[in-house]
């Protein structure tokens, strides 16, 4: 059975362009043409291709490929061995980094230095997303307010991150309490706790004017990880972010001398 270039790209996600470079580099030439003249794949073109596109996924270059289909029995297996060698040193190095990117991270984040079993003892279920943290550390790295709620975290001791993770549970506990009893979102006791809030941001972290509260709060209706960091999934509710999202831009309302966020 013959296929098209057009079957054969359907069919293998190989695009159009590359089987014609692999034509005229000599790595797979179709065995046929069709009366128009156009490349017919026979099966065991298809074939060969397969051999290719593994190849190819371990990471060889073509001229090699092209080498090693020419006497695969003699060329192949000390080809895999040296690309098996070369792969596995890129993995143990990715390793190491990745093992440093973490690291990093996980300082970035805190802002402290902490075995896995500190982290768990004073963070507890309040866990921290390494990619919200990457993302939001590269969105605001040259924010002025930023950069100084990191350098208040770094200076934070095991003791600091304790007594400020309490305060945040019996927050939290508050907070969960309002919402359960059916504190209306906008009236004092919500808005007080928004407040509370944003004076505990600018105790331990970074001065919080009321409008870098409410972009804060945004975030509490738009990423879940955002919220997490205030309230561990296994306590959330439906509606509980944005009920905080609400409490914080009514209070940011109330703040303001004309009674306007």
């Amino acid at each position: 059975m013959s296929y098209s270039v057009g079957q054969v790209s359907g069919f293998t996600g190989i695009t159009v362009r590359a089987l014609h470079h692999y034509d005229k580099a000599g790595l797979l030439s179709p065995s046929d043409r069709s009366p128009a003249g156009y490349r017919l794949y026979s099966d065991t073109d298809l074939a060969r291709l397969q051999q290719i596109l593994f190849y190819r996924e371990l990471g060889f270059p073509l001229d090699e490929i092209a080498t090693i289909l020419a006497d695969p029995q003699a060329n192949a297996l000390d080809h895999l061995r040296a690309r098996h060698r070369l792969l596995t040193d890129q993995i143990t190095k990715l390793r190491r980094l990745v093992e440093v990117a973490e690291h990093a991270m996980r300082v970035q984040q805190t802002g402290v230095e902490l075995t896995p079993e500190e982290r768990f003892e004073v963070f507890g279920e309040v866990t921290f997303d390494l990619t919200y943290a990457t993302q939001a550390h590269l969105k605001w790295q040259h924010h002025e307010g930023h950069q100084h709620s990191m350098a208040r975290a770094a200076a934070h001791s095991k003791e600091d991150w304790a007594q400020l993770m309490a305060e945040a549970a019996d927050w939290r506990q508050r907070l969960l309490t309002a919402f359960d009893t059916g504190e209306a979102p906008d009236g004092p006791p919500a808005m007080d706790l928004a407040e509370e809030h944003r004076q505990h941001i600018t105790r331990w972290f970074t001065p919080c004017p009321t409008d870098m509260h409410t972009r804060i709060a945004d975030d509490f209706t738009t990423d879940p990880r955002a919220f997490a960091l205030l309230v561990p999934p296994t306590e959330q509710r439906p509606g509980l972010a944005s009920y905080l999202h609400t409490a914080v831009h009514a209070n940011a309302v109330r703040q303001s001398p004309d009674g306007e966020e």
